[in-house]
């Protein structure tokens, strides 16, 4: 079978036709958030609804990492290395320092509690970025159903000082983001309301300036089937997003290069492996991978 469809010409530089998609575990009940650790050669992912982040390790395969994980979502590195988590189920963006204890970055703005913080990155600055769409407390899911205090935002860390300021307040659910190989672009979805089969779906695209703040924000891609839930850049700036049937590869000019066909609905995807050539993808129950002709941006 194929795993790839190419839309257009330059795609087939980018996959090899013998390279398989594989499933590397399953069994889950909703995965997202991969991120990879290559000093300990391991991925991190979450399963939400069993309140937990697993561990898959090449040769080893899956352990528990953290239980309960406060129903995490999406995670990434900072600078130093550590994992930043965004958590549903305490509403708050932690940090794990090096010797394991957790300390939390944001909790609230304005006085009230953030939604349920979904997916994050750090900038080269250290300036930690994620957003606060409403999914983990609209039901008992993926956390706790709660009253909502907060429109949903996009907001920023200043490594400085710690204060948080929403830099994108115009979407209606926010949810994957990610900056371009220079940082001179922040690429975030919005996945829409839950609950709103009518909801606008698409991949918007700011300019950063020097100070962290936006302009822009015009619609740069309209995924379709489905829903752009998260998604990571290589190192020439096309963007690598989930699908209702796999993979997009989109081009830094918003065009359809191409897809990477899935037999699940994916969530997430990160670059990692040996030379940071492998996909790894979420997908509802189950983790893949796929090795590809690219390399994708680590931070750090």
């Amino acid at each position: 079978m194929s795993f790839f469809r190419a839309i257009e010409p330059e795609f087939s530089r980018f996959v090899m036709g013998n390279a398989p998609v594989k499933q590397l575990a399953t069994g889950f009940d909703w995965t997202e958030g991969p991120v990879w650790f290559g000093d300990a050669n391991c991925l991190l992912f979450s399963d939400i609804p069993n309140n937990r982040i697993m561990r898959w390790t090449p040769g080893a395969g899956i352990s528990v990492y953290r239980e309960p994980s406060n129903f995490a979502n999406g995670h990434t590195r900072d600078r130093e290395g550590r994992l930043v988590s965004c958590e549903h189920g305490l509403r708050r963006v932690t940090r794990t320092e090096l010797d394991g204890t957790i300390t939390v970055l944001a909790d609230s703005f304005d006085g009230k509690s953030l939604n349920s913080p979904n997916d994050v990155v750090v900038k080269s600055d250290g300036s930690i970025w994620f957003t606060d769409p409403h999914y983990g407390i609209m039901t008992n899911y993926e956390g706790y159903k709660s009253e909502q205090e907060l429109p949903c935002h996009v907001y920023r860390i200043n490594p400085s000082n710690g204060n948080i300021e929403a830099v994108a307040t115009d979407f209606a659910c926010p949810n994957g983001l990610a900056f371009s190989p220079d940082e001179s672009k922040l690429y975030v979805a919005d996945t829409g309301a839950m609950f709103d089969a009518e909801a606008e779906r698409h991949i918007r695209v700011f300019d950063v300036d020097a100070n962290g703040g936006l302009t822009g924000g015009d619609v740069f891609h309209v995924i379709n089937p489905g829903a752009s839930d998260g998604f990571r850049l290589d190192t020439e700036g096309n963007i690598w997003s989930s699908a209702a049937d796999g993979v997009h590869c989109i081009s830094p000019d918003g065009r359809l290069l191409g897809k990477i066909l899935v037999p699940e609905l994916v969530s997430n995807v990160c670059f990692g492996g040996r030379a940071k050539h492998q996909l790894f993808i979420t997908a509802t129950t189950s983790l893949y991978s796929v090795v590809l002709n690219r390399q994708g941006i680590q931070r750090p």
